[in-house]
């Protein structure tokens, strides 16, 4: 339960947000359900509604989550004696929150498959009442962009990167993928501010870190 109380806010604000891009309530309830990745939802949203195409949504939000593959990569041990599915299975479902109560046991050399499926199925189904939650909150305020919903992104993406700002690459890599998305955004048409950004901060990054 107190895992709710992190998850739950944050599903209401995506609901709200989502409803304020353009989406619809099943569009937006579809996304909750099929990806269940805050932050690739509020990346997701946020493109929708600067008008980005499909392949951008997809890219972005596919950066996003490539954390995941370390996240889960490093539960692995604790879960061998599950076959392939049941590992894919679990990992659909694995959000930092989970990976967090889960790791530990791991790390004793215990099984965490059974307290993983527990918090997964837990914060799951939070998170989906939740959005259901936003989403009729949403229905009763005449014009959600009114509470300042459309600073929701850029606060979100600045509280899911800092901490992940841990060295001068890192912080190289983000300060340079900032300065060209915003120049490409003044300069160019279309979304593609948003790859130049990435593409330009992960190659400032990888640099610096194979210098070091």
């Amino acid at each position: 339960m107190p895992l709710w109380l992190g998850v739950a806010p944050f599903s209401v604000a995506y609901a709200l947000a989502a409803r304020t891009a353009g989406l619809d309530a099943a569009q937006t309830m579809a996304m909750s359900l099929l990806v269940f990745a805050g932050a690739s939802q509020f990346t997701a949203a946020g493109l929708f509604a600067s008008g980005a195409n499909p392949f951008s949504i997809v890219l972005a939000t596919l950066i996003v989550n490539l954390r995941q593959l370390l996240l889960t990569a490093s539960l692995a041990p604790g879960l061998r004696h599950l076959n392939a599915w049941q590992r894919a299975g679990l990992a659909f479902q694995v959000t930092d929150e989970t990976y967090a109560v889960t790791v530990r046991r791991i790390s004793e050399r215990l099984s965490g498959a059974g307290l993983l499926l527990g918090s997964n199925i837990s914060l799951y189904f939070i998170w989906q009442l939740s959005t259901i939650a936003g989403l009729l909150l949403g229905g009763v305020i005449p014009n959600p962009a009114s509470l300042g919903l459309n600073l929701v992104f850029p606060l979100s993406f600045s509280v899911l990167l800092m901490p992940y700002l841990r060295s001068r690459p890192q912080v190289a890599a983000a300060l340079v993928s900032g300065v060209l998305a915003l120049a490409a955004h003044l300069l160019l048409s279309g979304s593609w501010y948003i790859l130049i950004g990435a593409v330009g901060g992960s190659l400032v990054g990888a640099l610096l870190e194979g210098r070091k």
